[in-house]
């Protein structure tokens, strides 16, 4: 072929890999994604601290819930229980 034509090197520079710019450019990105893998392992340990504390004010909002209904269950039948005597009484002294 030709000699006028630029050779390999000449048309996209010295910075294939192993070389001084690729290095610097792996060093740039193997330091953000560390900090990113930091930040990411902070933020995950933040959100395992609140999926915890949610978790336990969701087991004792389960078991308020679980008290309240209990106390409606034995109250309601307190009151049929009264409002059927109540009416015994009431039906057996009329005869």
């Amino acid at each position: 072929m030709g000699s006028n034509a630029p050779n390999w090197a000449d048309q996209w520079g010295g910075g294939g890999y192993g070389s001084e710019e690729e290095n610097e450019k792996m060093r740039k990105q193997s330091s953000s994604s560390k900090k990113m893998g930091d930040a990411k392992a902070k933020a995950s340990a933040g959100m395992d601290k609140a999926k915890a504390a949610a978790l336990v004010g969701a087991d004792k909002a389960k078991v308020a819930a679980i008290v309240g209904a209990m106390k409606v269950k034995t109250g309601t039948s307190a009151g049929f229980k009264w409002v059927k005597s109540q009416y015994q009484k009431r039906t057996s002294s009329s005869k």
